[in-house]
């Protein structure tokens, strides 16, 4: 009796003790959870109210059944499932910063890069603009051994018609010689707006636009004291002059351009060098404008320039200039063709001219050859 009594208190405490096994056993391995489960969608990770967060432990030890070899190990090591979510937005969102610094910096990489290319146009141009006032000085100076009239004289000393091609504006402090065909009429149009002189029909108000003022009120005389003759005045004046001279006609000329054009009588190119070279030409007085040497426009060696344009570099040169100016938030230079001679005609023009004759044509305008840094035009000197 004895004995059965203990087998069955072993038989006893041998199931309890399975039973704890079992319950314990099943608690690890996931089949109900002892810890309060948290939804990870809305419950963050790292808490900073949450102690467990402070030492890097989960919320919860609930894991996917893919990983339920983890259940094993010590509730102080986090399962690797519940670490993905936040190491994958940790990369994400040091990519973005990357991604975001990366074009800030390309941004300003593009910003420094234009900065420094403004930069060095500008310093070009300004480098541009010193060699060719230092030229000037230069041959004004004899340096280069070229005389001309008038290269030593000083200012007061220019009669006031040899004046007339300098456009005065007060208001900006701003002295403009003008050369006819070289952009001249645009310039005028600057001036014309800048000056604030002329009132436009259409608005009552000044011109603000270049562009707007038309060509014909920029060459009236009496506006800029610039030569605007109608072709009449041109035949009587010139081309008469020169078909008298050196056009071997008999009898008298047509009285008009319309007629001795209509007739097929007008000066050839011949001809017109013919006159230029001419000593009763400058025993008459000045060149008209349109043929007359530049150093006698403007006369570069008594007025000192602070800005020398060339119509080979027009748009960069008038961009400069308005920026000098301070005037280029107030208005843009006119855009349109240039009025430049074709190579091919000034080879057809020259090809009947002696040698002798180009040679001496080109002392005629050696001067400005010089001062403005042309190179000497062997090709039609020498061919």
């Amino acid at each position: 009796m004895g004995t059965w009594r203990g087998l069955r208190v072993a038989f006893i405490l041998g199931s309890l003790f399975m039973i704890l096994l079992i319950i314990v056993y099943w608690d690890d391995v996931g089949g109900f959870n002892l810890y309060p489960l948290h939804d990870p969608k809305h419950e963050s990770l790292h808490s900073d109210s949450d102690p467990q967060a402070t030492t890097g432990q989960p919320r919860s030890l609930f894991t996917s059944r893919e990983n339920t070899s983890s259940a094993f190990n010590s509730h102080t090591t986090a399962p690797s499932t519940t670490l993905v979510p936040e190491e994958k937005g940790g990369e994400a969102e040091q990519q973005t910063n990357d991604e975001e610094k990366n074009t800030q910096e390309r941004v300003e990489e593009e910003i420094r890069e234009d900065e420094e290319k403004e930069t060095s146009s500008a310093t070009e141009e300004e480098r541009e603009q010193e060699a060719r006032k230092q030229r000037i000085m230069d041959v004004c100076s004899g340096k280069d051994a070229v005389e001309f009239p008038g290269r030593t004289r000083a200012f007061e000393q220019i009669p006031n018609r040899e004046l007339d091609h300098l456009i005065v504006d007060d208001t900006h402090q701003i002295i403009y010689c003008y050369v006819p065909k070289v952009a001249c009429t645009n310039w005028k149009r600057v001036m014309v707006v800048l000056s604030q002189s002329v009132i436009s029909p259409s608005s009552g108000k000044p011109y603000t636009d270049p562009e707007a003022v038309p060509p014909d009120l920029v060459h009236n005389s009496s506006l800029h004291l610039t030569f605007a003759k109608p072709n009449e005045d041109f035949y009587r004046q010139f081309g008469s002059v020169m078909l008298r001279r050196y056009g071997n006609l008999s009898g008298s000329l047509p009285e008009t351009a319309a007629e001795a054009f209509a007739a097929g009588i007008k000066p050839t190119f011949q001809q017109f060098i013919t006159y230029l070279l001419d000593p009763e030409t400058e025993k008459e007085g000045i060149f008209n404008e349109h043929w007359r040497q530049v150093y006698r426009l403007c006369h570069p060696c008594q007025v000192k320039y602070d800005f020398i344009g060339r119509l080979e570099t027009l748009e960069p040169d008038a961009e400069h200039l308005l920026k000098l100016l301070e005037v280029d938030h107030l208005l843009h230079f006119p855009s349109g063709a240039r009025n430049r001679t074709a190579t091919s005609w000034e080879r057809d023009w020259f090809k009947q001219i002696p040698t002798l004759v180009k040679r001496e044509l080109y002392k005629l305008y050696e001067p400005d050859f010089e001062l403005f840094g042309y190179p000497k035009p062997d090709s039609v000197i020498h061919r």
